[in-house]
């Protein structure tokens, strides 16, 4: 168990499923009921703006990523181009909001899946899921990428089924009133809405397994933003149109509600399954991502240098997976969604703000699409963040200083 070289194993294809496995997962199972609560039927407009803002990031994460192939993403590029402080912002950020996120899906799969095997307590699935990606990670990168396209296929299909099933039965008073909340409550969904666009990141944090990643990792990002957009906004108008931004808000699985008001034969039975596929996607996604960061960051020693060591056998951060696995089980015992979506949505903002401004400092031969497009979005991530609620701005800024604290005393015992 060496500093072995990883293995360049992802193709276009596996990259792609990796970043439509991260982003389809809770956001249109779960964070769009969230986001209807706080803007009404508007959400769909909270959508497309979070839309255009991840594509503008997106844009920038893989202009930097086609020159800057490291894993680890925004953390090596704010230290490359900004500062070391910035870099370790980036870094710690994503970690946090990652980690949190993974413990909830972890729960949302546990709960799902107790619905089609109702035999073990769903606290058993959750934590049966955990340990299981955790090994599909630390035995291989090929491993874990063939799984997860065929999670991200059965996820996608039974999305398609809900839509084509439920699009005949959207009523237009549904729509009315639009937004009941005004403008506040449209900025607050979007940036709720944003958390659920944030899985093309994985992409980037990848890059030293592409093949080819200064035309894969570009490609793959775009193919992937722009097929989530679809997706979710077809989803959501039949979401809306079907029950009602009311009964939306009121649940925590708001797609089952609306496969309960339809017809269509086994519906219920399939969105559950792509449900329980979609959590899987994103679990094994962050996986993949939160121990990759890990080893970049122990490789510039802002966390214990062990996390830098791949498997002689595997190559894979092996070390790495298992902390994360391990801390994700931890998780899985605390918290509530609606908090952890806040408090992520928030340090994955000032995550995408970093890596905005890398993008923006990087050398104009570098620049695949100017200025313009890092700009545009460095503006929205920094609008959606100030959008949310003050103790979650309050609370991310603190675990941002405890994360320093965390790095000095590390640093300190070198």
């Amino acid at each position: 168990m060496t500093k072995h070289e990883l293995v360049r194993a992802l193709t276009l294809k596996d990259a792609v499923g990796v970043g439509l496995g991260a982003i389809i997962g809770a956001g249109i199972f779960v964070v769009t009921g969230v986001a209807a609560g706080v803007s009404g039927a508007a959400f769909l407009v909270g959508l497309v703006v979070a839309g255009i803002i991840a594509t503008f990031n997106g844009l920038s994460s893989a202009q930097l990523a086609a020159v800057y192939p490291q894993s680890g993403g925004t953390y090596e590029y704010g230290y490359r181009l900004l500062s070391p402080a910035m870099g370790f912002s980036a870094g710690w950020m994503f970690l946090l909001s990652k980690l949190s996120a993974a413990g909830v899906v972890a729960i949302g799969f546990g709960s799902y899946f107790y619905q089609l095997v109702p035999v073990l307590s769903p606290m058993f699935y959750s934590v049966s899921a955990v340990v299981l990606l955790t090994l599909a990670n630390y035995f291989g990168i090929q491993k874990a990428g063939k799984l997860n396209l065929i999670i991200v296929s059965v996820t996608l299909l039974s999305l398609i089924y809900l839509f084509a099933g439920g699009i005949t039965f959207v009523q237009k008073d549904n729509f009315v009133p639009f937004a009941p909340f005004g403008l506040p409550g449209v900025a607050e969904s979007a940036a709720l809405l944003f958390f659920a666009f944030t899985g093309y990141a994985r992409i980037a944090t990848l890059a030293e397994e592409v093949k080819e990643p200064e035309k894969t990792i570009p490609r793959a990002v775009i193919i992937t933003i722009i097929s989530a957009i679809i997706l979710y906004a077809g989803i959501s108008v039949v979401a809306v149109g079907v029950i009602g931004y009311e009964n939306m808000a009121g649940s925590s699985s708001p797609l089952q509600v609306v496969a309960s008001n339809l017809s269509a034969p086994g519906i219920n039975m399939v969105v559950t399954i792509g449900a329980s596929t979609a959590m899987l996607g994103v679990l094994l996604s962050q996986i993949l991502g939160i121990s990759r960061m890990l080893l970049a960051m122990g490789r510039r020693n802002d966390l214990p240098t062990f996390f830098e060591q791949i498997h002689s056998r595997y190559k894979v951060p092996h070390i790495g997976i298992i902390f994360t696995g391990f801390v994700i089980l931890l998780l899985t015992w605390f918290g509530t969604f609606e908090f952890i979506v806040r408090s992520a949505t928030f340090t994955i903002l000032l995550y995408y703000s970093i890596a905005n401004l890398s993008a923006i400092k990087q050398p104009k031969h570098e620049q695949l699409y100017g200025k313009a497009i890092p700009i545009l979005g460095l503006i929205g991530c920094l609008a959606m963040s100030v959008a949310l609620p003050l103790q979650v701005i309050i609370s991310g800024i603190a675990l941002l200083l405890v994360g320093f604290g965390v790095r000095w005393i590390i640093r300190r015992s070198l």
